[in-house]
């Protein structure tokens, strides 16, 4: 353990790295890492078990910064310990194509687990990775071989306990008594607004320990000790863990420390000047780091090194002892699929059906479980709707980690950013499900699992107006179209049970991205695939169901629910003598990603007379349909009915395609 001077100086090497390099920027959050540097050490060089030359150690312990505002602290740590994080990128901070943007991002920056910034999200993260930690341990731990045994530590904020989704995400996982999570509470009283007493009066601390958790308290956030001890009765205790830290935020500013301008402004030269001389700091040059400091801190990477080597030891060990677990983690370790996991998925024919697609789903769901183990689900309180449901599995619970179904209750907001937790833990592959209606409480989980590159699975149901009775409260309307929006997403709307066995499919090979489909509550005929195309067409996104003629004279395309309409109207218009080209439309981003000769052989540019049909917004499909193309829609909200008559109501009928077809026609 290094002396008190060196300790001190370590410390303080954290803060100035940080500031200036916010300094130099201009821009970022100084605050944080002045403040909270003092906890974050005790934490990095005492507890934490980590590899900086092999970042993705499999049994590393994983630390969150779920205030990604305050990145700067957790960028020093990686440069200091010995991380593929150069002084200059230091110095490059939240540059154009740095490896150190404004908030941390796991794609960009070695030793970041997970993309944080949006508060409350890292929190509940951190959640997902405590889960997926808990149930591997149960799948592959033995009395006498403990190969999965890490902590998850993440330092929260103020901004991150005010955040709903936090609450929900500790009540989930206080009910599962994960006691390898350690939250450390940067415990400051400053928003940004000014003191936290203009808004966060309440007690964090009992809020926490109501919801089941282990909780201390540390006065002073400098006292590295008193840190290291709350660490290591938290590593003892059953439950998890939320241990306060008061701290000063820009502590040894003599003009910002403890008030709203030390959050998320440059401290300013003389400022900064004025701290360095508070703290015994040189006031050049600029990103000073002592030899003996940085010697320090590598030699604590090096630590990890050999903590690795140890447990490379115990696997070797625990191989001998039982290869086909062994061989089953590594496999996974590696993020390889299991050999044969697509041979036996269910086909469907005309007579099966109709069937709602989210029932179709439910039945690959269960094919796709029995070859891959490592597939986990859990639904928000809806799984007999949403069919979500693993067959012959227990309920994930504090008693059966070794479960893989996931209650996450009436909670959304936490159950997305598990989600994404646990995909970026590793050796799992979840997915979550509720109706799509309340993709608006996950968007931000969605919209990260997209930037971060997550194999995240969203499986949403009753994804339309055909809901019926339930009315416009629970009938999504504008959903798909926002969803479409976010850049990396792959939203896929099945038009029958066979597309599902194709969109399941993607979802489970798309390694570096999320993939949502769009499922109905309704039945829907399973098209006669003799007569149409096979539905391994989904995989490009669109794709031509039949040609009912020699040249088409009109193109009609439809998604989902609405496929089955226009290969119903298009069969009485080629009765009527039109040639018509039926398309399927599942997914848009996929029809994208496909080359411009794929796309204008299924859209063929010289046929004008288009028509396209899906029960949401009509936004977005001026790009397919054209300039003189029709598209029947839902640019209003729903109605409470049964789910055939407002869906006639609103004009998805074979009958209304039809006359809008030849009303097209006509022009």
């Amino acid at each position: 353990m290094p002396d008190s001077t060196l300790q001190d100086r370590s410390i303080n090497t954290i803060r100035f790295l940080s500031a200036d390099a916010v300094q130099r920027a201009n821009s970022g959050h100084p605050g944080m890492p002045m403040g909270a540097a003092a906890m974050a050490y005790a934490l990095w060089t005492r507890h934490l078990h980590f590899n900086p030359k092999n970042p993705d150690w499999w049994d590393r312990d994983r630390f969150v910064l779920s205030g990604g505002h305050g990145s700067m602290l957790l960028y020093s740590l990686l440069h200091l310990t010995g991380y593929e994080i150069s002084k200059e990128d230091i110095m490059d901070f939240r540059q154009l194509g740095c490896k150190t943007p404004g908030h941390p991002e796991n794609f960009c920056t070695p030793g970041v687990e997970v993309t944080t910034g949006p508060l409350g999200q890292g929190l509940a993260n951190s959640v997902g990775m405590a889960i997926a930690e808990a149930h591997l341990a149960a799948v592959f731990n033995k009395p006498d071989h403990k190969i999965v045994d890490h902590h998850i530590y993440a330092i929260v904020t103020d901004g991150d306990l005010m955040e709903g989704l936090s609450s929900e995400a500790a009540s989930l996982a206080g009910h599962l008594r994960l006691g390898k999570l350690i939250l450390l509470y940067d415990d400051n009283l400053i928003s940004i607004d000014g003191s936290t007493n203009l808004t966060f009066s309440e007690d964090r601390g009992a809020r926490f320990e109501a919801l089941g958790w282990h909780i201390q308290h540390v006065k002073d956030g400098n006292d590295v000790d008193a840190v290291d001890n709350a660490i290591e009765k938290a590593k003892n205790d059953s439950r998890p863990s939320l241990i306060l830290c008061r701290t000063h935020i820009g502590y040894g500013m003599p003009n910002k420390q403890d008030t709203a301008k030390a959050h998320g402004e440059p401290a300013g030269e003389d400022e900064l000047a004025a701290a360095k001389k508070n703290l015994g700091w040189p006031l050049e040059p600029m990103f000073h780091i002592p030899d003996d400091v940085l010697d320090n801190y590598r030699n604590i990477g090096k630590d990890g090194a050999g903590k690795e080597n140890e447990w490379n030891k115990r696997f070797e060990a625990y191989s001998k002892a039982y290869p086909e677990l062994a061989a089953e983690l590594e496999r996974r370790m590696k993020g390889e699929l299991a050999k044969g996991w697509d041979s036996d998925l269910p086909s469907f024919d005309v007579e099966d059906g109709p069937l709602a697609t989210r029932g179709a789903s439910g039945k690959v769901i269960n094919a796709l479980a029995l070859k891959l183990p490592e597939m986990i689900g859990g639904s928000a309180d809806l799984t007999p709707s949403n069919k979500t449901w693993i067959n012959d599995s227990p309920s994930l619970q504090a008693d059966s980690p070794e479960g893989r179904n996931i209650h996450y209750g009436v909670r959304e907001h936490a159950m997305g950013a598990a989600v994404n937790g646990i995909v970026a833990h590793g050796g799992i592959i979840p997915f979550s499900g509720t109706f799509l209606m309340f993709s608006d409480y996950m968007r931000p989980a969605i919209r990260l699992s997209a930037l971060s590159k997550h194999r995240s699975i969203w499986v949403f149901t009753h994804d339309s107006i055909g809901v019926g009775e339930d009315g416009p409260t629970h009938q999504p309307v504008e959903q798909i179209a926002s969803l479409r929006a976010i850049p990396e997403l792959v939203v896929i709307r099945p038009g029958d049970a066979n597309e599902v066995v194709e969109a399941w499919k993607i979802a489970i090979e798309r390694t570096h991205g999320p993939t949502l489909m769009a499922l109905t509550r309704q039945k829907v005929p399973i098209l006669d695939r003799s007569k149409y195309a096979p539905a391994s067409g989904l995989r490009k996104g669109a794709y031509v169901l039949a040609d009912l003629g020699k040249k088409p004279e009109i193109i009609l395309m439809a998604t989902g629910s609405e496929v089955s309409l226009i290969v119903e109207a298009g069969e009485k218009l080629f009765a009527d003598g039109v040639s018509v080209r039926l398309v399927s439309f599942p997914s848009w981003e996929l029809f994208e990603n496909q080359s411009q000769e794929y796309r204008d052989s299924v859209l063929l540019p010289n046929v004008k007379t288009r028509l396209a049909v899906e029960a949401g917004v009509s936004q977005g499909w001026s790009k397919w349909v054209g300039d003189i193309g029709g598209i029947i829609a839902v640019d209003k909200f729903g109605k409470s009915a049964p789910s055939k008559v407002v869906l006639e109501a609103y004009g998805f009928t074979a009958e209304n395609v039809l006359e809008k077809a030849r009303e097209l026609l006509r022009k």
